[in-house]
């Protein structure tokens, strides 16, 4: 086999694998093709010497035919040591986020955009290092560039081309997740008649705040500076598009932004926000009106006026169930507040269907938290009495104490604190209810119960780029090279959600992580690698996407086909 090269009437080199051999009837030499590789132009966008690159291929691949059938041969000197410079094991656990990253053909957005760029490395290599680096070894730009033969990777650049390529990610950030956004939409299709939206924030570890991460309320409860995270989520638990925000900026007014940069670009149709509590504002609601949207937003019960609080815990109406859920609904007509043209608040009235339900599982767990509130709010009590400073918190069910406003410390009095117990019987009455607040007038009960219990998917995706991919804190000063490593945090979030949609959800995020991370060779003798790694989750990532998993030794070059045709 060889690497032939073809000038195509354009001027342009197209390169495949061929192999010779003799017709079996004329008796004349004759070509095949083997491989299709694509024009060079395009290749040395990801390599840096194509034509080298391709024919070592092809002279590994002769080799590999030859050798096929032959028993494998080792010898090894009981004295050999190992190179500390030697990097003998590699991962090639990454092929499975490789064959996701060039479904989606960021590989082409990236080369198609370097096309007017004067750079001499590849956007794309350090797209792909960096996303897959974030889900197998989540660590730093610069320990991802370091540990980068820890894989079956042939990329060259530099760690200042990392930082630079930083800049560019953030300038086509926009572009890029429109480009997702329409190749998923093809590929695998998007169900965003209901979209999920939440915030969370992330912390940075510096002293001090600036203009873009700031000190707000964190969700973690860390004193750090942090930003905000807007995501909303499709149907089917697919991450649409994110946005940041300074860290000291409201959750609730997160969201019009969000949905204003989607603008008509995303050909989303008619879209039901869902969202908790913390988006059911006059203005969410307004916004996603005005613009025929509708919207499922929980309630709170205990904050809610006296009208609704009455409706809750009145008994008439309610459809009940053996094991005592009930639910019930009621359409009303209620005022929201916005700000009209001169920036005063004024009331508008809207109808809004209001669906209440009640959960014994959900009072349990609510008489279970408030019982450890009371403990403790008990022995804060105690130790005020034997002469204690307590720390500021958890006063929610003690009554007539006097708090120093500075220090936040309670003041020595003994005969006054008291365990709050008209407190606690109103919170009882509430126990297990809750309220969803709704534009969908004619949507069953259940239909918009199911989706907000949904919920829990988003809730589940920011801890998994908390826990997993280690999204913070952020080793990364420069405003445009933390949105940049937002970018690949996002991507990374993707191609693993992304491959849980196709091995049908039976895996969580972290098992498939560390089986990736598992499936390594160990380099041994004469261009061979021994894997020693393989189960049942490994078989149906190999079936997800078309590789054998199962071969316990293979070639470098079998190894770089596997990787090749993961780009097809």
């Amino acid at each position: 086999m060889f690497l032939k090269k073809d000038k195509r009437p354009n001027g342009r080199i197209y390169l495949s694998i061929v192999e010779g051999y003799r017709d079996h009837e004329t008796k004349k030499p004759k070509q095949r093709k083997v491989k299709s590789l694509g024009f060079l132009d395009d290749l040395e966008k990801e390599y840096d010497d194509p034509i080298s690159h391709f024919s070592l291929l092809a002279k590994q691949m002769t080799e590999e035919a030859k050798n096929k059938e032959l028993p494998l041969d080792f010898s090894f000197s009981p004295d050999e040591t190992i190179d500390p410079s030697t990097v003998l094991r590699k991962n090639l656990g990454f092929s499975v986020l490789s064959y996701f990253y060039h479904k989606l053909r960021i590989n082409n957005f990236f080369i198609n955009r370097q096309r007017n760029l004067s750079i001499d490395y590849s956007l794309n290599n350090i797209f792909q290092m960096l996303v897959y680096s974030r889900v197998l070894d989540p660590c730093s730009k610069k320990s991802s560039f370091e540990n980068m033969d820890n894989y079956f990777l042939d990329f060259n650049f530099g760690i200042n081309d990392v930082y630079r390529a930083l800049d560019y990610f953030n300038f086509y950030k926009d572009d890029l997740l429109l480009h997702i956004h329409e190749m998923i939409r093809m590929t695998y299709g998007r169900d965003t008649s209901n979209v999920y939206y939440d915030v969370t924030n992330y912390y940075f570890e510096i002293k001090e705040p600036d203009d873009f991460r700031k000190k707000g309320v964190s969700k973690e409860h860390r004193p750090n500076p942090v930003i905000q995270m807007g995501l909303l989520m499709d149907n089917l638990g697919l991450p649409i598009t994110y946005k940041l925000f300074e860290g000291n900026t409201n959750d609730c007014s997160t969201l019009m932004p969000v949905l204003n940069d989607l603008k008509d670009d995303y050909s989303l149709g008619r879209i039901i926000v869902v969202a908790d509590k913390g988006m059911n504002t006059g203005e969410n609601i307004a916004y996603n009106i005005l613009h025929k949207n509708g919207y499922i937003y929980s309630q709170t019960v205990r904050g809610a006026n006296a009208d609704l609080k009455e409706y809750v815990l009145s008994d008439e109406g309610y459809e009940e169930f053996s094991d005592g859920f009930k639910i019930k609904s009621r359409i009303i007509t209620t005022n929201i507040w916005v700000e009209n043209v001169s920036g005063k608040k004024v009331q508008v009235p809207i109808e809004q269907k209001q669906v209440v339900f009640y959960s014994p599982d959900y009072a349990e767990r609510a008489r279970y938290e408030r019982e450890k509130a009371i403990e403790k709010a008990k022995k804060l009590i105690n130790n005020t009495k034997n002469g204690k400073m307590l720390k500021k918190g958890s006063f929610k069910y003690i009554i007539s104490t006097p708090v120093d406003k500075n220090t936040g410390e309670i003041y020595e009095y003994t005969d006054i604190h008291s365990i709050d117990e008209e407190k606690i019987k109103e919170e009882e009455k509430f126990d297990g209810y809750y309220a969803i607040v709704t534009s969908e007038l004619e949507m069953p009960n259940q239909e918009i119960l199911d989706a907000y219990r949904n919920l829990w998917r988003i809730e589940e995706t920011f801890k998994i780029t908390k826990s997993e991919l280690k999204t913070r804190p952020v080793y990364l000063s420069k405003k445009e090279h933390i949105k940049a490593h937002f970018l690949t945090c996002f991507v990374s979030l993707l191609l693993l959600r992304l491959i849980q949609m196709n091995t049908d959800e039976k895996y969580t995020t972290k098992t498939l992580i560390d089986e990736m991370r598992n499936i390594t060779g160990t380099y041994v003798d004469k261009n061979y690698y021994m894997f020693d790694y393989y189960n049942e989750i490994v078989k149906d990532l190999g079936k997800t996407v078309g590789i054998n998993f199962s071969k316990r030794f293979m070639t470098l070059g079998e190894i770089k086909k596997i990787i090749s045709q993961m780009k097809n």
